[in-house]
């Protein structure tokens, strides 16, 4: 099938009227996937991408894929990785969050999941906080030098802003409830085989 080379980026309202005819490949984790995404958007995690590389790339091959995340970055880092490897992607001009702020639905998981999940953004700042507070309270009660993990974590951040990276969202991403079950991860790449 020929289509027309889509653009590296797609913004909301270009994505939603062309929704029915792009694959969407959302590289959030599970947690942050559940919590809403794109109509019809399969979970493939960044970090789980090169294993699907050879059904991205059919499906690339079949029509236009759009990749998608939170905000932007990662779906700029998976649009970069695919790229790479010869597969033609676009990515959703600020992620499920612009998409989400435009007023577009998000599907969300059946009513009977019941367990709350946090973006990776959330989570970041979750963890953050903590270590900050507690390299705080250890500096003072314990010892002085312990306020070092406070300002370890604050030049992290500056860090991951300079740099659009965040090291500590990679760490997070392998906990078990970021992390997508097996059956999960192979029925998002059997469905990337039928499209």
């Amino acid at each position: 099938m020929t289509h027309s080379p889509t653009p590296a980026a797609l913004a909301t309202e270009q994505a939603r009227t062309r929704l029915h005819e792009l694959t969407v490949i959302d590289v959030r984790t599970p947690a942050e996937y559940a919590s809403g995404h794109l109509p019809g958007a399969l979970n493939i995690p960044l970090d789980q991408v090169r294993r699907a590389l050879p059904e991205i790339r059919r499906a690339a091959e079949r029509g236009d894929v759009l990749v998608v995340c939170a905000s932007g970055a990662r779906s700029e880092k998976a649009h970069r990785e695919l790229a790479e490897q010869g597969i033609p992607t676009a990515t959703l001009t600020g992620g499920t969050g612009a998409w989400a702020a435009e007023g577009h639905d998000l599907h969300r998981p059946a009513a009977c999941d019941t367990r709350s999940r946090w973006s990776m953004e959330r989570q970041v700042r979750f963890s953050a906080g903590v270590l900050v507070l507690l390299g705080l309270v250890l500096g003072l009660l314990v010892h002085p030098a312990l306020l070092l993990v406070s300002a370890g974590i604050a030049g992290g951040l500056v860090f991951s802003a300079l740099t659009n990276t965040c090291g500590m969202a990679v760490m997070l991403a392998k906990l078990p409830y970021n992390r997508p079950r097996a059956a999960d991860l192979d029925a998002a790449i059997a469905a990337l085989r039928e499209r």
